[in-house]
């Protein structure tokens, strides 16, 4: 009998540079966001909020991440996976943290989840824009 299982997990240096590099890229845009990321047990590690940012978009940023990170699949592909069956859709997105829309992506290392990256503020394609430079200021 197996007694414990290891989780590889985003150290927070990694989790800092993709949260700079999103904001970053906000701003670069001319838009405001917050960005997230959580570790691969869903706690938050890094979080950085541009000025100006909406703060309703704080939790909505920590959200995607977790969600990102919970069901190791983009938060939009994770919509396009309920948005047909009602009864999935309506019941998932009433759980508690659980967010749908685009903007919140898994961080895969070697083919493992090591936590998830979310950004909230701005359209959903900008936010996706950012959190892509997230990932690939870790070389993702």
């Amino acid at each position: 009998m197996q007694l414990t299982v290891r989780q590889d997990s985003i150290g927070h240096e990694a989790a800092l540079a993709a949260v700079s590099a999103a904001v970053r890229a906000g701003l670069e845009m001319g838009v405001a966001v917050n960005a997230a990321v959580v570790d691969a047990g869903g706690n938050l590690a890094g979080f950085l909020r541009a000025p100006g940012a909406f703060l309703h978009s704080i939790s909505i940023a920590q959200d995607k991440a977790y969600t990102a990170a919970g069901f190791r699949l983009a938060t939009d592909a994770l919509y396009r996976l309920i948005q047909d069956n009602p009864g999935l859709r309506d019941g998932l997105i009433r759980r508690d943290r659980l967010t749908a829309f685009a903007g919140g992506f898994p961080i895969v290392v070697e083919g493992r989840v090591v936590g998830g990256i979310g950004v909230s503020g701005a359209s959903e394609e900008q936010d996706c824009a950012c959190a892509r430079a997230g990932l690939a200021a870790l070389g993702l």
